[in-house]
This record gives C-alpha cells, sequence and structure tokens, in this order.
C-alpha cells in the first residue's frame, strides 16, 4: 500500500489505490490545496512544488470578494477569521489513514481541525472539520462549511439531481460558467426531494460515463445543506459544500466543538460510472447497514390495499408473494389507531395503538402467519411525525414544532406536524414506539421508516438532526440485526448522511416502469443496487395511469433490490407465473446486482430511444445486462449493444431472462468474448414478440452473461 507521505517540507500527499490528493501544509501560514486527481509517484508529487495552489479553507473576513468556507463572530463582534497552521498528525486505520491539520487563530482563542480520511481500496476521501472555543466568552459561528475544493478552470461539467414528488433523482448536464451556482434544500426533514447534495464534475468536457476525469463529492448530511460553485476572475471554479447556515448559527461556549458533516469526494479517469463504482463500493463496505448481505424480495401492501388493512386482506398477501417465492411481507399504512382509526392522512400519526377493528389479534398472528409461510413479516411506521387529530397530539401539544405565538403550518392532509427530535423526551417517546413493537413481536424483520412532512416552522435543523441522529443511533444499538428502510414522501432521504442507520431507501412514490428507468438512473450516480427499493407495480399506473407491459415492469425492477407494490389477488394466474419465474431468476443474478459494478451504457436522457446499464462481478465471471426501450416510433433504427467492464479475453455465454417471446433470440445460448460484446456488441430486437394477442408496445431486454 502507497500510504501517505510528506515531500519538500510542506507537501503531503493523500494517496488512494489510483488516486492522489496533495496539500502544501505550511506552519504559520495558511493550508492550501494543490492537486487532485491521478494517482502520482513521489517524484511526481514533488514536482508540484512550483504548481498553483488555493487556500483550502478560506474564511471570511481577510480573503476580499472571493466565497469563503468558515465565518465566526468573536466575543466583540470582530468577524474576522485567520487560520494559521499548527501542525499535523497522521493515524492509520483499518481501510487508510487519518490526516490532521490543526489550525489557530493568531488572535482570538480557537482552534479548527481539518480532518482528511483515506478509503484505500475505494479511491475515496472524506473531509470534514471541527472547530473548538478555547476562550472564555463564546464564539458564533456563520458559516461552516464542511470541504472546499477548487478545480481549474477549462471545459468543466457539472451533473445534478433535481426533482419533485414521484419525480426525483432527475439528471442536469451543464457546464460552469462564471458566476455562482447554488443547490441547497430548506426541507428541513427531507433533503433530496427537491434536489440532492451530491454533484459529478467532469473536467474533459460535456460528461460521459466511461471516459473522462470526473469528480464525484457527496455532503453526507440528512438536514438542510447548501452546495455552491463560485467562478470569478482567478483559473479557478471554487466548489463548497456543507450544512445551510442561513438560518441555524452555532453558538459556542468556553470549551465546546462543533464537527461538521463528512463531505465525500472520488476520482476517476473513467467517466461518471468510475466515480458511481468508487462511490457503492465505498457505500456498501463502510456507510449503509449490512451492505455485504443480499436483501429479501418483498412484497409490500400499500398499493395493492391502501388503509384498507385487514388480517383477512393481509394473510391472503402473504399467501400470494410466499407462492411466488418472496421473502417478506410488509404491513404499510393503516394498522393503528385506537379513538382515532387511521383510514387516511388526516389523522392518528403518533398514536402507535394496533386498530383491533382491525387486526382483533394484534400484530402477532400476523407474524406468526409470515413465519408459518416461510417469509419473514415487516411493518410501517412514521415515528417523526404526528397529526393534531391524535391522542398523542392531545396530550403533548409542546412536542411538535412551532412557531411560539404563531399558528401552526400543518403539512400532509391539512393536519400532520412534526415533532420536535431536539427534545429528549420526544426521542424518548420515539424509540419507545420502534421498542414496543420489537418487544411485542421480537420476530418483526423489517421495518418501513416513513417522513412524509417537511419542517415549516422556524426552528434549528442542526438541533434537530442530532436528534435524529442520537435518535437512530439508539435504535441500531437495540436493534442491530433488523433491517430498516429509509423512506421520505418517496425519495425524500436519499442521502449517505442518512444511510448508515438503514439498509435501503425508498427511491420514489412513482412505480411506473418508463419513469423509473429516469428515477433509478439519477440515483445510481451516487447510490448501489442493494439499497434501492424497486417494486413490481399494478397497471394503469397509479401515479401516472401509464400501461405497461408486466414484463417491463419486472424488467425495470430487477436492476434493483426487486420488490411488488401490488395486490396480488388481481392478478391472472399467468402473470403470478410471469412473477414467479422473474423471482427465481432474480435469485440468481441478485449477488451480481447487489455487489457488482455498474457501467451504465445508453443514458434515458441520450434520445437514442433506449436506455441500458449493466452490472458485472468483481471477478468479471458474471454480468448482468439491462436494455429498456423508451419510446415505439415505426421505423426506428436503434444502435447496436456494446457492453462495458468484461474481462477482454474471456468468452460469455448469454442468456435472456424473463424471456415471453415466442422464438429465443437469435444469440440465445451463444458465447462471445469479451472483446467482441464490448467493441462490436449485439444486434437487440426492437419488439418483444409473444403471442399477438399478449404483444404490446413495450420492449425490454435482461440478459444473463455467465463466462465459460
Amino acid at each position: 500500500m502507497l500510504t501517505l507521505i510528506t515531500v519538500l517540507a510542506s507537501l503531503v500527499a493523500l494517496n488512494t489505490a489510483n488516486t492522489t490528493m496533495v496539500l502544501d501544509v505550511p506552519v504559520g501560514s495558511e493550508v492550501r490545496s494543490v492537486y487532485y486527481g491521478v494517482i502520482l509517484s513521489e517524484k511526481e508529487t514533488g514536482m508540484l512544488e512550483s504548481y498553483p495552489s488555493q487556500v483550502t479553507y478560506p474564511c471570511y473576513g481577510i480573503s476580499g470578494t472571493a466565497e469563503t468556507a468558515f465565518a465566526a463572530v468573536h466575543h466583540d463582534g470582530n468577524q474576522s477569521v485567520v487560520l494559521q497552521t499548527v501542525g499535523y498528525t497522521v493515524t492509520p486505520w483499518d481501510g487508510g489513514e487519518l490526516l490532521c491539520i490543526e489550525c489557530k487563530d493568531p488572535v482570538y482563542p480557537m482552534t479548527l481541525k481539518m480532518y482528511y480520511k483515506t478509503f484505500f481500496a475505494e479511491d475515496m476521501i472524506e473531509t470534514w472539520t471541527e472547530t473548538v472555543n478555547q476562550g472564555r466568552k463564546p464564539l458564533t459561528l456563520t458559516r461552516f462549511d464542511s470541504g472546499h475544493l477548487p478545480v481549474r478552470v477549462d471545459d468543466v461539467w457539472i451533473s445534478t439531481m433535481y426533482g419533485n414528488w414521484a419525480n426525483e433523482a432527475r439528471v442536469n448536464h451543464e457546464p460552469l460558467s462564471r458566476g455562482i451556482k447554488v443547490i441547497r434544500n430548506l426541507d428541513g426533514a427531507r433533503n433530496s426531494q427537491l434536489s440532492h447534495a451530491e454533484v459529478m464534475i467532469s473536467l474533459d468536457g460535456r460528461p460521459r460515463e466511461d471516459t473522462g476525469r470526473v469528480i464525484g463529492a457527496a455532503l453526507c448530511w440528512g438536514g438542510n445543506y447548501e452546495l455552491r460553485f463560485q467562478t470569478g476572475e482567478t483559473d479557478f471554479h471554487h466548489f463548497f459544500a456543507g450544512i445551510l447556515p442561513e438560518h441555524d448559527n452555532v453558538r459556542l461556549a468556553k470549551g465546546e466543538s462543533f464537527a461538521t458533516p463528512h463531505l465525500a469526494l472520488s476520482f476517476s479517469p473513467d467517466g461518471l460510472s468510475g466515480v458511481s463504482r468508487n462511490f457503492h463500493r465505498w457505500g456498501r463496505k463502510y456507510m449503509l447497514r449490512h451492505g455485504d448481505t443480499e436483501r429479501r424480495i418483498l412484497l409490500n401492501s400499500w398499493e395493492g390495499v391502501y388503509f384498507d388493512v385487514n388480517e383477512a386482506g393481509m394473510v391472503q398477501m402473504m399467501d400470494d408473494i410466499a407462492s411466488m417465492g418472496g421473502e417478506l411481507f410488509v404491513m404499510d399504512d393503516g394498522w393503528f389507531g385506537d379513538k382515532y382509526p387511521r383510514n387516511n392522512d388526516h389523522s392518528s400519526l403518533g398514536d402507535w395503538t394496533v386498530d383491533r377493528r382491525k387486526l382483533p389479534g394484534g400484530v402477532a398472528p400476523l407474524v406468526q402467519a409470515a413465519t408459518e409461510r416461510g417469509i419473514k413479516f415487516g411493518i410501517w411506521i412514521e415515528p417523526e411525525m404526528t397529526n393534531t387529530i391524535s391522542e398523542l397530539y392531545e396530550k403533548h401539544p409542546d412536542w411538535i414544532i412551532k412557531v411560539p405565538g404563531r399558528e401552526i403550518v400543518p403539512s400532509r392532509g391539512g393536519t400532520q406536524v412534526v415533532l420536535d427530535l431536539s427534545k429528549p423526551e420526544v426521542q424518548d417517546f420515539e424509540f419507545g414506539i420502534i421498542d414496543g413493537i420489537m418487544k411485542e413481536n421480537p420476530d418483526i424483520a423489517y421495518i418501513k421508516w416513513d417522513s412524509n412532512a417537511n419542517i415549516f416552522a422556524a426552528h434549528s435543523n442542526i438541533a434537530y438532526w442530532q436528534g435524529f441522529y442520537k435518535l437512530v443511533e439508539r435504535v441500531r444499538a437495540a436493534y442491530p440485526d433488523i433491517t430498516i428502510q429509509d423512506c421520505a414522501s418517496g425519495g425524500g432521504r436519499v442521502n449517505w448522511g442518512v444511510l448508515p442507520w438503514f439498509d435501503e431507501f425508498w427511491t420514489s412514490d412513482n412505480t411506473d416502469a418508463l419513469q423509473r428507468i429516469y428515477l433509478q438512473w439519477g440515483t445510481s450516480y451516487f447510490f448501489p443496487a442493494i439499497a434501492m427499493a424497486c417494486h413490481i407495480s399494478a397497471t394503469p399506473n397509479h401515479t401516472v395511469y401509464r400501461t405497461t407491459s408486466l414484463k417491463y415492469r419486472i424488467d425495470v425492477a430487477m436492476s434493483g433490490r426487486l420488490g411488488m407494490e401490488i395486490q396480488p389477488a388481481n392478478m391472472t394466474e399467468a402473470e403470478k407465473e410471469l412473477c414467479r419465474k422473474a423471482i427465481a431468476q432474480y435469485k440468481e443474478i441478485r449477488p451480481v446486482v447487489q455487489f457488482g459494478d455498474i457501467h451504465r451504457l445508453v443514458s434515458p436522457y441520450d434520445d437514442k430511444g433506449y436506455a441500458s446499464m449493466m452490472y458485472t462481478s468483481e471477478s468479471l465471471d458474471e454480468a448482468v445486462v439491462y436494455w429498456w426501450k423508451i419510446r415505439n416510433m415505426h421505423d426506428e433504427h436503434l444502435p447496436r449493444l456494446r457492453m462495458a467492464g468484461l474481462d477482454p479475453d474471456r468468452l460469455y455465454r448469454v442468456t435472456e431472462l424473463n424471456r415471453i417471446d415466442l422464438k429465443p433470440l437469435a444469440f440465445e445460448g451463444q458465447c462471445f468474448t469479451g472483446r467482441f460484446l464490448m467493441e462490436s456488441g449485439l444486434e437487440i430486437p426492437l419488439t418483444n414478440k409473444p403471442a399477438k394477442p399478449e404483444r404490446t408496445d413495450w420492449s425490454s431486454r435482461v440478459l444473463r452473461l455467465v463466462a465459460e
């Protein structure tokens, strides 16, 4: 392992397997960023001595008109900060090294430490800061970014994600130009519904999937954030990322400290997909809960019955998913409420008592029924919320987030409000919800944790999320093995600041197969398939009312963590049989999909008429290829499908999964070299051709490649 080295007195190089970051750390002066890119030798690092550099963590008050990463107000009202390097330490850990650079203000009693943590095999670096008030009087932090990265001006593009409910993670590519580009979140409780705290920075022009130098950055924070790109009169773009400070200053008393969230960075010369592979490996190994464990195939009750939960209906759905080879059943919203039954979204949150009118025996008989059918049982909760129509609100109206002297501003259903997690008693209550459910039903294997409202009222977002982290840490300490899904009005909390306590996320409430291709495409930029819940749903779709073929819906859902969001009682036996076969085949490819390396081949945003992506196993002995036609026009001529990431010299046998065509593909069962598949590719028929009565305008393919 090439470890962290010091060259030419003050140059410090942080190395991973394939990348190098170089900092200039001169004692008595500011830390400066010199280089971040492909790995350099010690000799090459020394060649950077005369390289142009930029201040690593610029502070307000001295640096003039440039954007800054840090600002504070001292006890006497002085708003200037100067950081001079005192020294640094290097500490090894199992996956890399931790660099800590200590800086002090020469006039005021404050210390700021910059941290850089390398993940050697994954080509990742996390950076963050910690500020300590060493004076007797208070220090107020007014800006506290996690990190700043200068990028040399050239043909630089950024790829960001935007959207809304049921339209999350849409991708936007744009060149960086003069001025300031700001991406931020103000929701409070959900931070990835409208925009994402992750960005790709392409250094060689318009972003490409498999070539070009790319830097990926992800702020690991669940609350409000701000990403800023500033380009002015210098030769550098300046990227800043951190907690949104606009309404949330941090006041430090004597001896108190404040650490920012981590900013994860990765560089790859292999395009967007190269950076994605780094983030996925790092995420599975170090961030995601149980990232090395296969995820179960499940049926969730929501789109099947909505609030119409009852014991007989739940057992029927369990019978169906078990008969199709599923492994888990999840009872969604609608199972609770005594004084106020949960029959719609207007009431009952916080009243986590089983509605005995719907479930006379409680939850226990359902857990037992699942066990008898050889599957696991899961349940939905929304612990952070309550309704103004609830027993909880009647008892504790002071527990909600509300501006004193102002009227309540409710959310969903006109009654939903957010509990104040900055209060220890609220944290105790919310932990008690989960603890009570689990103690009564210890065989529950899965919790769907939802959050369906934003924080309207003025409130410390930092305090809320500090309380949230205390809560989930406590839950995980008590129940380390249970699977917990992160859900927030769909994909509202798809963020590495939340996922360390969760196993997966609900990608979107929109289960339409066509739109899911776009949603899942953008989500895959930073998040692995093992965490991405992708469900087969009914048609017409419940969100967009589009009618798609069952095969198409299956083929899209099989590209992530496969599940179902449907009422099986409304399916024909032929449809159930198709799902049964698909589930069996997914179990065979599940290790490749959930633990493999992603290669995005043809983007749905490129308007080529189809989209395609694939996963390869670490050993390159197996791959799974997805091909989805995204429009249907007469006289189309689609490009040949060229693959990526294969061993060029090995032979791969090709088999189609989920086949519905009367005749097999022309290349079914044939062997091709990896080189042929990557350079020439395969001709994919434009349409599926089952029996004529079953033909639709939807076409898709899933190909399994196994090395001979």
